[in-house]
């Protein structure tokens, strides 16, 4: 899932009425763009909390990582129809998680879309789609269903040889809550943690307004879209207006339905609003997957959990309790 940051209207304040301001970096991490910022007294205490929180985001990285061998995330996989694995319970308990998310979406979101087999190209080099043959063999070792957790002992187990467990589409979301999370427990009163469009906001500007986040235009990415205030929140925006082919006058997009191993189409943005980025991360994937009419009545059945979605004509579809605010 390509994510495009979302702007983040900040206002940067000097007047010497507010005893403190708001501090950012950006760097990269988890092979994605980070931008942290927190509301400081100076940059020496800003530049020890943002340190904080990237010592949070790595050791996350290290534990659902599945290029580092020596991950537990590497250990589930290399045992995948061998035996089951014992895990710290901060993983067994985020897997839990997957799964119920993949209960709750009919399978649009699957972490063992990992197992699937790359037949797409998104690159400009594919000028024929794969046989039906291939695409339904390209997905059969994917199913949350053959994940198996041993609450008890804490185990997870692949069912299947060679299947694979991937985090793509809730780790960064996962990692910026967490981050969050510590900040606030370290008495960091406000700020931001922007993981390539997954977002995760608490406390208040300097000035006491509520943060501003701008939504990108799908259509002309150069420009707004929308401006929403958001406060103790998270926001995540997916955009596949870029990646994608075109066969028989079909558009497809570079996201894969795990469960048909076709790609998704008829929507180039999500926008989700929830509690946390984690989830908000999982269900804008998951809309993508489940279309317009399936992923606006998923949402609104959802406490405190907002989207907005649009087509691949323009159109916009709201959940029930979004407001607009149109520059």
């Amino acid at each position: 899932m390509k994510k495009y940051t979302i702007l983040i209207l900040l206002l940067v304040l000097v007047s010497t009425s507010y005893a403190q301001q708001i501090h950012r970096q950006t760097l990269k991490l988890m092979g994605s763009r980070f931008d942290i910022s927190v509301v400081a007294i100076d940059s020496l205490e800003a530049t020890k909390y943002i340190k904080i929180a990237i010592s949070e985001i790595l050791r996350i990285e290290k534990m659902i990582s599945s290029w580092d061998k020596n991950s537990q995330t590497s250990n589930i996989i290399k045992n995948a129809g061998i035996r089951p694995v014992k895990v710290d319970k901060e993983l067994f308990n985020l897997v839990e998680r997957a799964i119920a998310l993949s209960t709750l979406t009919d399978g649009a979101f699957d972490i063992s879309y990992a197992s699937m087999d790359k037949i797409w190209k998104f690159d400009g080099s594919m000028k024929t789609m794969p046989s039906e043959e291939e695409i339904i063999n390209s997905v059969s070792k994917v199913g949350y269903q053959n994940i198996i957790l041993d609450t008890k002992n804490q185990t997870i187990f692949l069912k299947l040889k060679g299947m694979k467990i991937g985090f793509g589409g809730i780790g960064k979301g996962y990692a910026a809550d967490k981050a969050k999370q510590l900040l606030i427990s370290k008495g960091v009163k406000a700020g931001i943690i922007n993981a390539s469009g997954d977002m995760n906001t608490w406390g208040k500007q300097p000035n006491g307004d509520d943060w501003k986040v701008a939504i990108t235009n799908p259509l002309n990415k150069n420009t707004t879209f929308a401006i929403f205030p958001i406060s103790n929140g998270a926001v995540v925006t997916s955009g596949d207006y870029e990646k994608y082919v075109t066969f028989n006058n079909k558009r497809y997009t570079h996201i894969i339905n795990p469960r048909t191993g076709y790609p998704s189409s008829g929507i180039i943005s999500v926008s989700v609003f929830a509690p946390k980025a984690e989830l908000a991360d999982a269900l804008a994937t998951s809309i993508f997957v489940m279309g317009t009419d399936v992923g606006l009545n998923r949402i609104n059945q959802l406490k405190n959990v907002e989207c907005i979605i649009i087509d691949d004509t323009g159109k916009i579809y709201t959940s029930k309790h979004i407001n607009i605010n149109k520059l």
